[in-house]
């Protein structure tokens, strides 16, 4: 079993059901040990569009990591995702953020995530839950490479109205 890290996010529908119904659908190929806090950013890349609702859980799996790609992939398919823009409005993302200390670099693949060390949607709910992880190519824990973003807008979002979900 790989412990990897998955980082989650959307910005249109019911956001926190949308996450909700991603993490259940995960399984059985890929088990949760833990989730973040979720967490309010506002888009990055294209800012005319609605705030998003992010969060990263870390789990282990057995699928490599093109399998676990195409996994995610077909879990964002089934919840009603659909093609846009780059940077676009999503229902749903999910985003492989680390796949042990594995460094892929192939079409349609790469990993650790190219953009995840200048993302504060990403490293702030990471850093909830992996502080210490270190980024295999780049040699620097999360802890250390969210010193270097700015996460103006990031915010806590109202837990309790997650779990009431769960």
């Amino acid at each position: 079993m790989q412990t990897i890290y998955l980082g989650l996010g959307s910005n249109l529908g019911d956001r926190a059901v949308n996450l909700r119904a991603a993490i259940r659908a995960l399984g059985p190929e890929v088990t949760v040990l833990s989730e973040s806090a979720v967490y309010e950013t506002p888009p990055w890349g294209v800012e005319d569009q609605p705030g998003f609702l992010n969060m990263a859980v870390k789990a282990e799996t057995d699928l490599a990591p093109t399998r676990l790609r195409d996994h995610v992939k077909r879990i964002e398919r089934e919840l009603g995702r659909q093609p846009t823009y780059h940077w676009g409005p999503r229902l749903i993302d999910i985003d492989i953020l680390l796949y042990g200390d594995r460094i892929v670099d192939q079409p349609g693949l790469i990993i650790p995530h190219a953009q995840m060390h200048k993302r504060p949607f990403v490293l702030v709910p990471l850093e909830s839950i992996a502080p210490d992880e270190v980024h295999p190519a780049l040699g620097l824990s999360v802890r250390q490479l969210l010193a270097h973003v700015d996460t103006t807008g990031s915010r806590p979002w109202r837990r309790e109205s997650i779990v009431r979900l769960i």
